[in-house]
């Protein structure tokens, strides 16, 4: 663990509900003060750090006096935005303390899933990072519906370590970290120090419910350390009740559990590109296109596809189809669907006759372009 953490350079750390709320009655600032004061010192190493954090509900339900979690989505986003106000605040003003200029950015899936949107908020959050800047992010959670939220802040940290292409993810929760089964029921579980992200016995282990203020549980997290790992960065699980947590991590300390990422960086970004981002439309490949991209590593030349389905403009992720109906790649395109549809079944010369014009001879450039 020691090598990882304390060669880590940018890193994404995750704090749950249980550690900047008072038991759920709205906000701990003495808490939040904490986690500041450690990740200004991390800062002072001359590490990069990006701050996911939970409590924006829990504090949206102290200021307006509700004593449980509401179950409609309309009163959670009101919980939400009233809870908002709060968070920022307290971490600004933490943060100020200690000379840190903060930024408030809130996403939802749609934003990571549009490529536009996505590079839009990669830029700007290394852009802040580059300004010395700690940007506190959260899901946005006023406009979310269920079709476009994230779910929870664990899978938003993970999705948040690929965007910016992250060293470490750091999950902070009110656990010691994974255990081979869950030491509240069974007392001879013993804490997982270190293993592959990607074994599949990892989610056996996890189980069990979060809290009554928070969504997640152990099994969010293993999730995540997985997507992280898609993007080639190892993931720490570890208890923020630890003293100075944070620090000890960064100078190499072993706390918690380490799930290893064991994907290379390139292949790990394609596997997220597989994985994880919704579909805009669909394009069906004749054969020889369907064998030259799924076996050859070709590019996708508009003289191999047939049809055209769904609406999507330029940069969009789109499957590709093979003539059995079944996906076989999906990428980038690099045409919108009505100049698409112009165009396939054409050779690539004849584009810009066309079309009047040629941004790239490929419909999707193998190096967008991956094979599920």
């Amino acid at each position: 663990m020691s090598d990882r953490l304390r060669d880590a350079t940018r890193l994404v750390v995750k704090v749950g509900s249980s550690l900047v709320t008072d038991a759920g009655a709205g906000l701990a600032l003495d808490a939040i003060a904490n986690w500041a004061r450690q990740i200004a010192a991390l800062r002072a190493l001359g590490r990069e750090v990006v701050v996911v954090s939970s409590g924006a509900i829990a504090e949206g339900m102290k200021r307006l006096g509700w004593a449980s979690r509401p179950g409609s989505m309309h009163e959670l986003q009101a919980a939400a935005a009233v809870g908002q106000m709060g968070l920022a605040q307290a971490y600004e003003s933490s943060f100020r303390g200690h000379g840190l200029q903060t930024a408030q950015v809130l996403l939802t899936h749609a934003d990571l899933a549009d490529r536009e949107r996505y590079l839009n908020a990669r830029s700007t959050l290394r852009t802040l990072l580059e300004l010395g800047v700690v940007p506190v992010i959260n899901e946005n959670d006023t406009v979310v519906t269920d079709e476009i939220r994230v779910g929870d802040n664990d899978t938003l940290a993970s999705l948040v370590a690929n965007l910016i292409e992250a060293d470490a993810l750091v999950i902070l929760t009110d656990q010691g970290g994974l255990y081979t089964a869950d030491p509240r029921k069974d007392p001879a579980a013993t804490l997982v120090r270190e293993a592959r992200a990607s074994d599949p016995q990892l989610e056996v282990m996890a189980g069990g419910a979060g809290s009554a203020i928070g969504r997640g549980g152990m099994i969010t997290k293993v999730l995540a350390a997985q997507r992280a790992a898609r993007s080639g960065a190892h993931t720490v699980i570890a208890s923020g009740r630890e003293p100075d947590v944070l620090v000890r991590l960064g100078r190499g300390d072993a706390i918690g559990t380490l799930l290893v990422a064991d994907t290379p960086p390139l292949a790990a970004r394609k596997q997220w590109l597989a994985g994880h981002a919704q579909l805009s439309g669909r394009l069906h490949l004749d054969a020889g296109a369907a064998r030259a991209v799924a076996a050859g590593g070709k590019s996708l030349l508009p003289v191999g596809v047939k049809s055209v389905e769904g609406e999507f403009a330029r940069g969009a992720l789109v499957g590709c189809v093979g003539p059995a109906g079944r996906e076989i790649a999906r990428g980038l395109v690099n045409y919108g669907a009505a100049e698409s549809r112009r165009i396939v079944g054409r050779p690539s010369s004849e584009i810009e006759s066309i079309l009047g014009y040629v941004d790239e001879p490929e419909l999707i450039h193998r190096d967008n372009l991956v094979v599920v």
